[in-house]
């Protein structure tokens, strides 16, 4: 039996978040949502019977257009009119495991009844998601201003019946569902185009997908590292928890204690060291991924309370009687966090690739790039070579999108966030910052090979073992794009 989350006015956490990307839950709205909905849709609709005065967006044009008033009748066509006319992506396609928190996200922003649309339009998104009807949508297309119109608009196709959806892995018209899962297209009535386009849950979903990757490459780094550490033989005093008593940067004094942790017990750290110090990608490593941990506890806090608002315009508030026009569509609280996150992974990415090199390099009684018969072994030459690339493009990919911006709307919309930009790239350096620590991981348990007897620490040696049932030691040159992709897997398996 599937698990059930109720959508609630009350807040969601990150843990919550991530327990929804991972397992397959049922949605449900509770009471005081459908209460809140139904009240404010309520309270709309009276409003439109009983004045004939200009609200954005619901009885005007939008955008530049905000001027021209529409009739009556024709509110509904203005609704079809504004999805289909913004349904205009382009790109890649969105990965199913985002689309499904777009349409979590959307629910929940409309579930707080601010938006006025009707019961129906959510329980709507609500059949797609708990049957696993994801629309196809694109990459590009939003500014991250008026909301992230384009992407939403994909997305608002399938409600009334057009575009394409995945649907069992197959992507086919939505109109070809079997007969007894097709619902009958929603005719969107006044407002509901709108509120479904506007918001940020594009740019926000792929916020909380890389935010939970994030956390979890974060700890996987800091074993990494630990490995590294030991396999090249360094000291283990830069990580005395009195050297981080002394600058107690939070991020900074978690990676010196958890290295201490993982390196606990290690036979390998008690060797004599010839070296007075070790380099920087070894030594500084709770200040380098301390700094990182940091940014990640602030992304966190401007992600969640993004998930907990409503970011459509205008807003209904039946309880003070009032129609509000606003910009809580726009997404610059995203664009912001969201280069930082790029940032802070890329970072845990660069300093992973330089201990690689480190390792590679022939220094510390280790042979030159970890192979047994170097000549005819090319060894984790290459591997290093791949890092350096995947590094070179996360510097790329590090470029702000947040201080960006093109006119858009004939100049209405005269400053926008790009955080959809933001998003997209940060998404893409999650990915990378994967494989980065995977080539790491696997050059790491490679030289530990050359300190046997010694042992490192117990908990380590144990991760050791079991990696080596799915990738064996290098012995003699080999294809390794199985062992990257194995290492990868491994990891993501690692609970931290």
């Amino acid at each position: 039996m599937k698990k059930v989350h109720q959508i609630s006015p009350d807040a969601i956490g990150l843990n919550d978040l991530a327990a929804l990307i991972k397992d397959d839950y049922q949605l449900e709205l509770s009471e005081k949502s459908r209460a809140l909905i139904q009240k404010n849709r309520a309270y709309l609709e009276r409003i439109l019977s009983e004045t004939d005065a200009p609200i954005y967006g619901v009885n005007t044009g939008f955008g530049k257009l905000c001027d021209i008033r529409i009739s009556p009748e024709a509110l509904e066509q203005l609704q079809y009119n504004l999805v289909v006319s913004h349904a205009c992506g382009t790109g890649d396609e969105v990965p199913a495991e985002v689309v499904k928190l777009i349409l979590l996200l959307k629910i929940k922003s409309l579930a707080y009844g601010h938006s006025a649309v009707r019961l129906e339009t959510v329980e709507r998104l609500i059949y797609f998601y708990n049957h696993n009807i994801l629309p196809e949508i694109f990459e590009q297309g939003s500014l991250g201003a008026s909301g992230d119109l384009v992407p939403l608009a994909h997305m608002s196709l399938a409600l009334i019946g057009l575009g394409n959806v995945r649907y069992k892995g197959k992507k086919i018209p939505i109109s070809n569902l079997p007969a007894d899962l097709a619902p009958s297209p929603l005719q969107l009535q006044s407002k509901e185009g709108l509120a479904l386009l506007n918001g940020t849950q594009f740019s926000l979903a792929h916020a909380v997908w890389s935010l939970v990757k994030a956390r979890h490459l974060s700890q996987l780094a800091d074993l990494t590292a630990a490995i590294s550490i030991d396999a090249f033989q360094c000291h283990t005093t830069p990580f005395d928890e009195r050297l981080h008593h002394i600058r107690p940067h939070e991020g900074q004094v978690a990676t010196a204690a958890a290295l201490r942790q993982w390196l606990e017990g290690s036979q390998i750290a008690k060797l004599p060291k010839h070296a007075v110090q070790d380099p920087y990608a070894f030594r500084c490593t709770p200040q380098v991924h301390g700094a990182s941990k940091d940014a990640l506890a602030y992304i966190q806090k401007a992600i969640v309370t993004e998930a907990n608002s409503v970011t459509d315009n205008p807003n209904v508030f039946d309880e003070s009687d009032a129609i509000l026009s606003g910009g809580n569509f726009h997404a610059q609280p995203l664009a912001l966090p969201l280069d930082m996150l790029a940032i802070a992974l890329a970072e845990l990415g660069s300093i992973s690739e330089r201990r690689v090199y480190q390792l590679i390099s022939g220094e510390r009684g280790l042979p030159v790039f970890l192979a047994k018969n170097s000549g005819l072994n090319s060894g984790l030459m290459i591997p290093q070579y791949t890092a350096a690339s995947i590094v070179s493009q996360n510097k790329q990919l590090c470029t702000p999108a947040s201080v960006d911006s093109i006119v858009s709307s004939n100049g209405q919309e005269d400053h926008v966030s790009m955080a959809a930009n933001a998003a997209t790239k940060a998404y893409r350096i999650v990915r990378n910052v994967e494989r980065l620590l995977a080539i790491e991981f696997m050059t790491a348990v490679q030289a530990l090979e050359y300190r046997r007897p010694a042992q490192s620490s117990p908990h380590i040696e144990q991760l050791v073992a079991g990696y080596r049932k799915f990738v064996h030691t290098l012995e003699d040159d080999r294809y390794l794009y199985p062992d990257i992709q194995n290492t990868i897997r491994y990891m993501q398996s690692i609970s931290v």
